[in-house]
């Protein structure tokens, strides 16, 4: 009887355990679902036209869309796509790009979670970027691919991406189209970034990158205009070659009327995991692309 006693409360135990844990999984996932409503509200109700563009591919969030929109703008069809801090390889901003058949290149220190082979549709070079090399990586990648521009480049590295980016600039490499991750708690106009560190590991708090007018100020040095930030996390600035902005006319002015405040904190999680077979495809058919 004691043994039977001791089974039946340890099952009871279990049980306990699970509804608590199917519980906060239900809360989490109906939580999610309320802000993901309160984003699309916002996407429709955003000064920026292009917002409402926005959706999620591989893209952390609604970043895809709203890349897809301005290369639809721009009449790239079929470019290259560069990316500093590409993550692991399953979500990020350029691997709908590739789907798409762009050819491109990656610079990160994670491995890659799928199977690929370097080429010259495709390479992705493992190791520590800052100011000093990254210029060079640019260059090599262009070089392996045997291209001679970037159409689309994405940065986040959650730290010295301002300094990095101006030094690419400075080099007379002039992508059409800019994705710069930017620290959304310095809202328009305030000029903030943090000092560069060459061995800088983002701490998980709120010392990184720089704020949306500094970027918009260094960039506006090179010829770019910023012409959104997605909506659902406020997180990524998209920027975009001057001689483009006839195409962007129904976008605002002022910086204060294109900024999208910090949402990232809000979300558990977003979307469909990524399934690395459905990623390795995508390199297959591009490496075999021509």
């Amino acid at each position: 009887m004691i043994i039977l006693k001791k089974i039946k409360s340890r099952i009871e135990k279990i049980k306990e355990r699970i509804r608590k844990f199917f519980g906060i999984r239900l809360i989490k996932s109906l939580r999610d679902l309320i802000i993901f409503k309160q984003t699309i509200d916002l996407q429709k109700q955003h000064p920026n036209p292009l917002n409402s563009y926005g959706k999620k591919g591989f893209s952390q969030t609604d970043e895809d869309g709203i890349t897809l929109e301005i290369i639809r703008r721009i009449g790239i069809k079929k470019g290259i796509f560069a990316e500093f801090g590409p993550g692991d390889g399953t979500e990020n901003n350029t691997i709908s790009l590739a789907a798409l058949g762009w050819k491109g290149f990656w610079v990160g220190s994670e491995n890659l979670k799928f199977k690929y082979n370097n080429s010259n549709n495709f390479y992705y070079f493992k190791g520590w970027i800052t100011k000093e090399n990254g210029p060079g990586y640019i260059l090599e990648g262009l070089k392996n691919l045997k291209e001679k521009k970037v159409d689309v480049l994405s940065i986040d590295l959650d730290g010295n991406d301002i300094y990095i980016l101006e030094e690419i600039l400075k080099k007379d490499i002039s992508p059409s189209v800019i994705i710069a991750e930017y620290n959304a708690k310095f809202p328009p106009p305030i000029l903030w970034k943090m000092k560069y560190d060459p061995n800088h590991v983002w701490p998980g708090d709120d010392y990184f990158g720089a704020s949306l007018s500094e970027f918009s100020r260094v960039l506006g040095k090179y010829s770019y205009k910023i012409v959104c930030c997605n909506s659902h996390t406020g997180a990524n600035a998209f920027f975009v070659k001057k001689d483009f902005a006839e195409l962007f006319k129904d976008v605002p002015d002022d910086i204060s009327q294109i900024y999208v405040p910090p949402r990232y904190q809000f979300y558990e999680h977003f979307g469909h995991p990524p399934s690395i077979k459905t990623i390795e495809l995508i390199f297959e058919q591009l490496e075999k692309s021509n």
